[in-house]
């Protein structure tokens, strides 16, 4: 008996003992990372990706609902001595070290790669105030270009009339064009069933590594889907950092076609480069807000009334929550990473101006 014990056990310690191996090995050997998410993960995203992708609704949130109810369904079973708790314990145990190398194979690794702004060749470096200001009032003119040309509903407030998972995975290609880093296959984004879970912990997207799915919080702002499902797809590429993928999505959102993309993506921008601003200047910033057409600010106020509805204690905790996990997949920033967009887009901001600067 015990020998059968052991052989059970067996298969379950050497994939916890190979999950471990390989986050020891893409930290202490960042080569590593580099070379897997470039050469292995996209096999999981054409194929566990590709085949989630013909499922027309979150895969993920299903298998989160099972999840639920199997558990629920455990823990009555152990209460009535139908199940054991320690066979209970058993198949948790299992379960968590499946999820764990689920998570290592399509997530984990890629925290150890080289950043998108190091491959795409951005320097990022010390910027002062007056680029701060140049880079919002740029960013005020893509506002309001873009806002000229955007749908509104019958409240006037900004709206998307084509399918965006589709315009999203169009604009990522465009962007790939400029930055074959973001080049390959995407699979459709999809918006979750229920939304209040994500408001209440004021996420806009997750990314679903057990299921490499980008899925997108539907209950928010028209506004803020286009830059959320980009962002979540530059996950798929294996860039995992949130900075970078706010700022991909801007890329993203910038090159495409659709003007609801491009004004979604530069008020993403707007928002970070405005909230640096306000903390260095607020009177620079209120210059440079007067400058907004009445139709951004509308959304703006919309989009702040909405999220501010779901600011709390489960917000709090889930701010927490992240930041201790984004400190344990080596973004020692924690959840003060996000502000690390702002150097990149001063960076992108700065290449443009040298750009144009040069004699054709």
């Amino acid at each position: 008996m015990p020998e059968k014990r052991a052989l059970r056990l067996l298969p379950w310690c050497f994939l916890l003992g190979l999950s471990l191996a390989l986050h020891l090995l893409a930290r202490l050997w960042p080569g590593f990372a580099e070379w897997y998410a470039i050469h292995v993960y996209p096999v999981f995203v054409g194929t566990l990706g590709r085949l989630c992708s013909l499922v027309p609704v979150s895969v993920i949130e299903l298998l989160l609902y099972g999840g639920v109810a199997l558990a629920l369904a455990g823990l009555v079973a152990v209460a009535v001595k139908r199940l054991s708790l320690k066979r209970a314990l058993w198949i948790l145990g299992r379960t968590l070290i499946a999820v764990f190398f689920l998570f290592t194979l399509n997530c984990g690794i890629n925290y150890q790669r080289l950043p998108f702004s190091e491959r795409a060749g951005f320097v990022i470096q010390e910027s002062t105030e007056e680029e701060l200001i140049v880079l919002c009032e740029r960013l005020v003119e893509e506002i309001n270009a873009a806002a000229e040309e955007i749908a509104l509903d019958e409240e006037g407030y900004c709206t998307l009339t084509e399918d965006p998972a589709k315009t999203a995975r169009e604009a990522m290609a465009a962007a790939a064009l400029e930055y074959p880093e973001l080049g390959g296959y995407y699979p459709k984004a999809k918006p979750v069933l229920t939304t209040w879970y994500l408001s209440s912990q004021l996420l806009q997207g997750v990314y679903s590594p057990f299921t490499v799915e980008a899925n997108y919080n539907n209950g928010m702002p028209e506004q803020d889907k286009p830059s959320t499902i980009c962002h979540e797809l530059s996950h798929l590429k294996g860039f995992m950092r949130e900075d970078e993928a706010n700022f991909v999505a801007y890329l993203a959102c910038r090159a495409s076609e659709d003007p609801q993309f491009r004004y979604s993506g530069s008020t993403l921008a707007y928002i970070y480069s405005g909230n640096a601003l306000y903390a260095q200047n607020p009177a620079a910033l209120r210059k440079v807000r007067e400058k907004l057409c009445d139709q951004a600010v509308r959304d703006l106020l919309d989009h702040n009334a909405y999220w501010d509805t779901y600011r709390g204690k489960i917000s709090e905790v889930s701010d927490k929550v992240n930041d201790v996990y984004l400190k344990a997949n080596a973004q020692e920033a924690g959840t003060k990473s996000y502000g690390r967009m702002v150097d990149l887009l001063l960076a992108w901001n700065r290449e443009q101006e040298q750009k144009a600067a040069e004699p054709e």
